[in-house]
């Protein structure tokens, strides 16, 4: 890598996870290595599961008008992005190997909330990406065990908002923060943001913890990333829902599957549905009613894998 640290950044390359509803993405022309992730859908207003996920190969930064052609076709579609969207970007560590992987997640101590009102986070969001912890930090530094770093129970999400697991896999760090956006100015600036914040870190940065300071030791733009959006009343109120079952689903599930989290819950016709996730990702669904005796599961000997 060259030695200007004002250049630095630009080496680094990069992948975005770009969430949206609407479009036909089954259909859309994608360029040579670009994936769609059909079975990463999102929430549409009302309620559905809509869209995808887009996500480029590995690009560097002059490589960017790619992302300019995509957003061109999926708004062609109709596509849009929501509420229900985040943008995730992915920044690649090959330049610097495993050794920046606890000045990650030392910078994450520090600053990992400066980043994410930097990116203006909506709360909503912010269960799926849970902060770094000084005790996975700890952790990690006695073990580099990849599983130190898991995020367990709730928030929702196991990857943090700064979340380095991805390195054991792909190569790179991810970062959650950002809301979803089709808007190229936007994007573009995010992921600026987050090479400059990989690059500062690889040169052993200390970053400070406010928005505005972050903003400044990074050389970034202070403004400019996708907004918050207000998500719909229906929603805030089945997360309230949510949120007030935790309690009483979590034993019932510790005694079904003690190897596996409460993923998520949702209303059904006549119960809830919960959600719930093991180790390696997989999922599996369990529907119950409420008696007055307590919960008992819909049809009990069936299961249906979800993903």
């Amino acid at each position: 890598m060259t030695t200007d640290l004002e250049n630095q950044w630009k080496e680094l390359r990069f992948g975005v996870e770009i969430e949206f509803i609407g479009g036909r993405p089954q259909e859309l022309e994608l360029l040579p290595g670009w994936i769609m992730s059909l079975d990463e859908k999102q929430i549409d207003e009302t309620g559905m599961r809509s869209g995808s996920e887009l996500k480029p190969p590995p690009l560097r930064w002059e490589d960017r008008g790619q992302l300019r052609i995509m957003l061109d076709r999926l708004a062609a579609q109709g596509a849009a992005a929501n509420w229900s969207c985040g943008l995730h970007v992915h920044v690649e560590l090959a330049a610097y190997g495993e050794s920046i992987l606890l000045p990650l997640l030392e910078a994450a101590l520090r600053c990992q909330d400066a980043l994410a009102r930097l990116l203006e986070s909506s709360p909503h969001r912010r269960l799926y990406c849970p902060p770094v912890a000084k005790a996975m930090a700890e952790a990690f530094r006695s073990s580099h065990d990849p599983l130190a770093v898991r995020h367990f129970g709730r928030p929702q999400s196991h990857r943090c908002g700064i979340n380095i697991r991805p390195w054991f896999d792909i190569g790179t760090v991810e970062i959650r923060y950002a809301n979803g956006s089709l808007d190229y100015g936007e994007i573009m600036r995010t992921v600026e943001l987050c090479l400059r914040f990989v690059a500062a870190v690889g040169a052993g940065a200390a970053l400070p913890d406010n928005p505005e300071e972050l903003a400044a030791a990074l050389n970034a733009p202070f403004g400019g990333y996708p907004p918050p959006i207000e998500p719909p009343r229906w929603f805030k109120e089945r997360m309230w829902l949510e949120e007030a079952m935790i309690p009483v689903f979590t034993p019932l599930i510790a005694m079904l599957a003690p190897e596996a989290e409460l993923h998520h819950i949702l209303p059904v016709p006549d119960g809830l549905r919960t959600v719930i996730e093991f180790p390696g990702g997989e999922q599996w669904e369990y529907d119950w009613r409420p008696t007055a005796s307590g919960w008992e599961r819909f049809h009990p000997n069936e299961r249906i894998q979800i993903r």
